[in-house]
């Protein structure tokens, strides 16, 4: 009879204690993003707010790109789950939509970082994200995203299946409108719009949040109305 080897609790609690580092470094990373701004927050800054150096970072992430995708995957999960509230299956699909346009964008205005976290992993090229982020990390982050694209999806399926939307490829749609999604809070932010006041002379207008919220809301039940 043979018995297994022995746990090596050594290894063990060695690996627990770099969950336990890692976690704390992600929590650093999110309140200095709600704190300062994705911009103004530096690998220099994540540490000292840790009591570790820079160089023990590097430890546990391949760079700040990798820092940056697993800090986003916290907002994702509370997006996710921001949605997923605001979704009520006993309404019209119509409902249902606008509802859950609107949760995205009201989680976008209160978590400006989120936003701005986002953008900055998808200005990179994917060819580029793949070299500074590891296997595991793009997994997660690709988790994040598509779960809460799914729960927009499902709903533009349920009406696609019921005959009150057309769309041709729901995963597309709920693709777009979250990139644009992205664009659009980044304009609340600013709050200005560009006009021409008169051939070439170009002025200023403002626009508030709520108006921003209710044309992302009207250009997604717009997408999905029967031609």
């Amino acid at each position: 009879m043979t018995t297994a080897p022995p746990t090596d609790g050594r290894r063990t609690a060695a690996a627990r204690r770099r969950r336990e580092r890692e976690a704390e470094i992600l929590a650093a990373t999110r309140r200095l993003f709600d704190e300062r701004g994705v911009r103004e927050a530096q690998i220099e800054d994540i540490a000292k707010a840790v009591g570790i150096n820079r160089a023990i970072v590097y430890r546990h992430f391949l760079g700040k790109e990798e820092l940056f995708a697993l800090t986003l995957v916290g907002y994702l999960e509370e997006l996710r789950d921001a949605l997923t509230e605001a979704d009520a299956a006993d309404c019209t699909p119509q409902r249902r939509l606008a509802a859950i346009v609107e949760a995205f964008a009201a989680y976008g205005l209160a978590h400006p970082a989120f936003v701005d976290c986002a953008q900055t992993l998808m200005r990179r090229p994917g060819p580029e994200l793949l070299e500074e982020v590891s296997e595991g990390a793009l997994f997660r982050l690709g988790r994040g995203i598509s779960s809460c694209l799914a729960v927009l999806s499902g709903v533009v399926e349920a009406g696609a299946e019921g005959g009150e939307f057309a769309v041709d490829d729901p995963v597309v749609l709920a693709n777009f409108l979250y990139a644009s999604g992205l664009g659009a809070l980044q304009l609340a932010r600013v709050g200005l719009l560009v006009a021409e006041s008169a051939p070439g002379v170009p002025t200023l207008g403002s626009i508030t949040s709520e108006q921003v919220t209710d044309h992302l809301v009207r250009s997604a039940l717009a997408l999905v109305a029967p031609r």
